[in-house]
C-alpha cells in the first residue's frame, strides 16, 4: 500500500465497496433455492450461520464463502491496482464491513459482519487470521456457542492486526469492525447469560 489516491476517485471507491459488500448473499441463495426469506427464519439474521441452522449445511458454507469474498476481493484488487495508502485501505475495508452490517438494498438491517470481516482481514494479515481461527475454534469446541467465538475473535483481532503490522490506521480500522461485531451480538450475549443461546452441534 504506496502513495496515495486522490479523494474523488477514493470516494468513488468507497461508495463502490460499500455496495459490494451490501450484497445480501444470505437471502439470494437461500431464496434462489426455494427455502423462503431466511429473515423470517431461526435468528433472521441473512448471515451464515442462520443459514446453516435453517437452510442447511450447502447453502451456509456457500454464504460463508461469499460472505468472505466480497470483504476479500475488493479489498485485494484496489491494494493491487490503485496507490492506496493505510488510512484509505482501512476506510475501503470499514466501507465492505459496513456495507455487510448495513445494507441499503435491505434497509440497512444486515448481517453480524463476522465472514466478511473475515476476509478483510484474510488480505490485510493471513497470520493473524488463522491465530484468530485457532482461538475461535478452540473457544467454539469448548462452548459451542459460535457468538461467543465470534466475539471473543472481534476482541483480539485488532491487537493482532497492530503486533503484525505495526500500522495505527489498519489497528483502527480492525478495533472498529471489532466494537461493530460485538455490538451486533448484543442479543446473542444477553441470551449466553440467560442460558439460552442456541448451541452449534457438531
Amino acid at each position: 500500500m504506496k502513495g496515495v489516491m486522490a479523494p474523488f476517485p477514493f470516494l468513488t471507491l468507497l461508495l463502490i465497496g460499500y455496495l459490494i459488500g451490501a450484497i445480501p448473499f444470505g437471502l439470494l441463495l437461500t431464496r434462489a433455492a426455494g427455502t423462503g426469506d431466511i429473515r423470517r427464519s431461526g435468528s433472521g439474521n441473512i448471515g451464515a450461520t442462520n443459514v446453516y441452522r435453517t437452510a442447511g449445511r450447502k447453502l451456509g458454507v456457500l454464504t460463508l464463502v461469499l460472505d468472505m469474498l466480497k470483504g476479500a476481493l475488493p479489498l485485494y484488487l484496489a491494494w493491487r491496482h490503485f496507490p492506496l495508502n493505510e488510512a484509505q485501505a482501512g476506510l475501503l475495508a470499514l466501507a465492505l464491513f459496513l456495507g455487510h452490517c448495513y445494507p441499503v438494498y435491505l434497509r440497512f438491517k444486515g448481517g453480524k459482519g463476522v465472514a466478511t470481516a473475515l476476509g478483510i482481514f484474510l488480505v490485510l494479515s493471513p497470520l493473524a487470521v488463522l491465530e484468530v481461527l485457532l482461538l475461535f475454534v478452540f473457544i467454539v469446541w469448548k462452548s459451542r456457542y459460535v457468538s461467543m467465538g465470534s466475539i471473543s475473535a472481534a476482541c483480539v483481532m485488532p491487537l493482532l492486526i497492530f503486533m503484525h503490522l505495526k500500522s495505527l490506521p489498519l489497528f483502527f480500522a480492525a478495533l472498529l469492525i471489532g466494537l461493530i461485531v460485538i455490538y451486533r451480538h448484543r442479543e446473542n450475549i444477553e441470551r449466553i447469560a440467560r442460558g439460552t443461546e442456541t448451541k452449534l452441534k457438531l
